[in-house]
């Protein structure tokens, strides 16, 4: 099965730091359980939220069966950092892998928890002061203490956390310190974060504006800060790394003001005693104006302050009211341009709404004069349908007098006829 080697340290860097490389299985490819495994794992990119009693109470079901746990953290990994654990059997181990690998660490987040089988941890170096180094124990069998309980740190008696920097503790001491601090160094795992510049966002050659706290980097990288004095006119900037103060209007360092150790006030610092490393003593190299100067130097310096805080109040002011005006001068154009882009707009469409009415107006005028002439050419036909209805009405009633006059002369025909037959039928009778 495939092996990968993470390089990893543990232990405060201010202070000492140790450094090695653990050799785990890589479980990417095969699901397996490696053959040459040992009673040792490795949680890979423990996020740095989670303390040390959170990860506890994340395998509280497998504390009993943890011999050792240790806190490091690996290279390129600053947010995060790793759990080299040892159990008791290798039972323990696969139950462990096989419960806690491409889990949930909370069901509120999706980080998962990675758990790699681990071949060998081997440290190559340490580096730090020996001052720092522990002593070895007066005799073999003499086991150190846990710092919070003073019990004796036995692995066969509970299980053993040594955190990132390196101190030991019992598992069931440790869960219940909430913080994420070290108990006994206060060293903390989540390490602030390393200033950077606020546009390259580079963390080399920095300096911070004393007046607003803009951090930007020197002249001899994107030149922010020296840009950051030229737009905003503040100008006294501190180096991060050295804490000397630069003045941009004077084009030299100004940090001539130091805090006195002995009574806490503010002296200004002595130039002529560069070379008091070569052997002079301080008393001779400060000559008699020096004296006379640090008699007086706290008028002096007040005055100074003060003089130097109205400069910059007045030279603020002075930004500001620019910046201001400025402003008022982008509103009142801003203003302009919105009225008249609303104006012009509001004339769009009117002038749309207008023409649109200029055409509907010119759609009814023609209407209308279709219709005058229609009214003209229906008024003529409905004439000349009176004329011909009135003469089919004179025509038809003429006809009906003409079919009553000839019904009548029928009926007069038919009666005279009726007549004469009776006539005649008379008279054959009397023959008779």
């Amino acid at each position: 099965m495939n092996t990968e080697a993470i390089p990893f340290s543990s232990g405060n860097p201010r202070i000492e730091e140790t450094r090695g490389v653990m050799h785990l299985f890589s479980n990417d490819t095969v699901s397996a359980l490696p053959v040459e495994r040992k009673p040792l794992a490795c949680v890979l990119g423990v996020p740095n939220h989670m303390t040390y009693a959170d990860f506890c109470q994340f395998c509280a079901s497998f504390i009993h069966h943890i011999s050792e746990m240790r806190i490091v953290r690996n290279d390129g990994m600053e947010d995060r950092y790793s759990v080299l654990i040892r159990f008791d059997s290798q039972d323990s181990t696969d139950k462990f892998y096989q419960h806690f690998n491409n889990r949930q660490f909370n069901s509120l987040e999706e980080e998962l928890c990675r758990v790699l089988f681990t071949l060998d941890v081997q440290f190559t170096g340490y580096t730090g002061s020996l001052d720092h180094v522990q002593s070895p124990p007066a005799s073999s069998t003499e086991q150190p203490s846990c710092p919070v309980c003073l019990e004796r740190l036995d692995q066969d008696a509970s299980g053993i956390l040594t955190t990132i920097c390196n101190h030991s503790f019992h598992c069931s001491c440790i869960s219940k310190w909430t913080d994420s601090s070290c108990p006994v160094c206060r060293y903390c795992q989540q390490q602030p974060e390393k200033s950077k510049c606020f546009i390259c966002q580079t963390s080399e050659n920095l300096w911070i504006c004393v007046i607003c706290g803009f951090v930007g980097c020197g002249r001899y990288k994107g030149g922010h800060a020296i840009i950051h004095w030229k737009e905003t006119q503040h100008c006294y900037s501190l180096e991060l790394e050295t804490q000397r103060v630069w003045d941009y209007a004077g084009d030299n360092y100004v940090h001539r003001l130091i805090q006195s150790k002995t009574d806490g006030k503010l002296v200004e610092l002595n130039s002529h005693c560069l070379h008091a490393s070569d052997g002079c003593g301080s008393c001779h190299c400060i000559d008699s104006g020096v004296n006379e100067a640090m008699l007086t130097c706290e008028t002096e310096i007040v005055n100074e302050y003060n003089e130097l805080l109205r400069t910059q109040l007045e030279n603020q002011k002075v930004y500001f009211e620019t910046l201001l005006q400025q402003e008022n001068e982008e509103t009142e154009r801003a203003i302009a341009d919105a009225f008249n882009k609303t104006v012009m707009q509001k004339r769009q469409k009117m002038q749309a709404k207008l023409e649109r009415c200029v055409k509907e107006k010119k759609f009814l005028e023609d209407l209308n004069e279709n219709l005058l002439k229609n009214q003209e050419i229906w008024k003529a036909k409905l004439l000349e349908v009176e004329k011909r209805e009135k003469k089919v009405l004179r025509m038809k009633g003429n006809k009906i007098q003409a079919l009553e006059d000839q019904l009548r002369e029928l009926m007069a025909q038919l009666e005279a006829a009726g007549k004469a037959v009776e006539q005649s039928s008379v008279s054959n009778e009397n023959e008779r």
